[in-house]
């Protein structure tokens, strides 16, 4: 990165996520790590069936194999859980973000990277059932409304490094932008994932155009 460039991803990422979303006991030994993974795995199981709003902690810990003391030892209610697995989807698309505009060096590396991002992402909210749910969820509970906020700042700080790289220029011009972005973007596919067929491929590619136009500007 040239000198005048801002890490913009490293400065959010100081800030961190919000306490709610970690579990309230930290695992430390192996079978503690398999039996929150299983109690992670089992929740979202039954928000992808169900919903959240129809999660039991009971359920969870039927479900999970453990006794309802220790399900609270992990998470004090359900909200906790639904927490819990926004942050981790929110790492899983994270990583690929990162490792899709880690090595942009170029505009037709920027404009490739961003469009097979867009196309990835859709991919996996229309597979996941349970990342529709989290994300309605967010509009009832003000710390996953946080959570999410922060995650959009992320990784709208990745794509204004790339745009950086990409450009020669400092971060920083781009931060706006790259911020208005991905907010958008999280709407946009929201609204393709439901509805169907050419509907849903029009809007996409519709977005793909307007916002690449933006990325590509010096």
């Amino acid at each position: 990165m040239a000198k005048g460039q801002s890490t913009g991803a490293s400065a959010v990422a100081s800030e961190g996520a919000t306490d709610g979303s970690l579990p309230r006991r930290q695992p430390v030994q192996k079978r503690s790590r398999e039996r929150l993974k299983k109690i992670l795995d089992v929740a979202a199981a039954r928000i992808a069936r169900n919903g959240s709003d129809q999660l039991r902690m009971s359920d969870v810990a039927e479900g999970a194999g453990v006794s309802i003391g220790s399900l609270y030892q992990y998470f004090p209610d359900k909200s906790a859980i639904v927490r819990a697995l926004a942050e981790h989807y929110n790492a899983q698309s994270r990583q690929c973000i990162e490792e899709a505009l880690r090595d942009v060096a170029t505009p037709a590396q920027l404009e490739a990277a961003y469009i097979d991002l867009l196309d990835q992402y859709f991919a996996m909210v229309r597979d996941e059932p349970v990342i529709r749910d989290i994300w309605s969820a967010t509009q009832t509970d003000k710390q996953l409304m946080s959570l999410e906020l922060t995650e959009s700042r992320l990784c709208a700080a990745l794509l204004a490094d790339a745009m950086a790289r990409a450009h020669g220029q400092s971060a920083k011009k781009y931060e706006s932008t790259a911020f208005m972005i991905w907010q958008l973007g999280e709407a946009v596919v929201r609204l393709a994932t439901s509805v169907d067929g050419s509907e849903s491929k029009a809007i996409l590619e519709g977005f793909k155009r307007m916002t690449a136009r933006e990325i590509l500007q010096m």
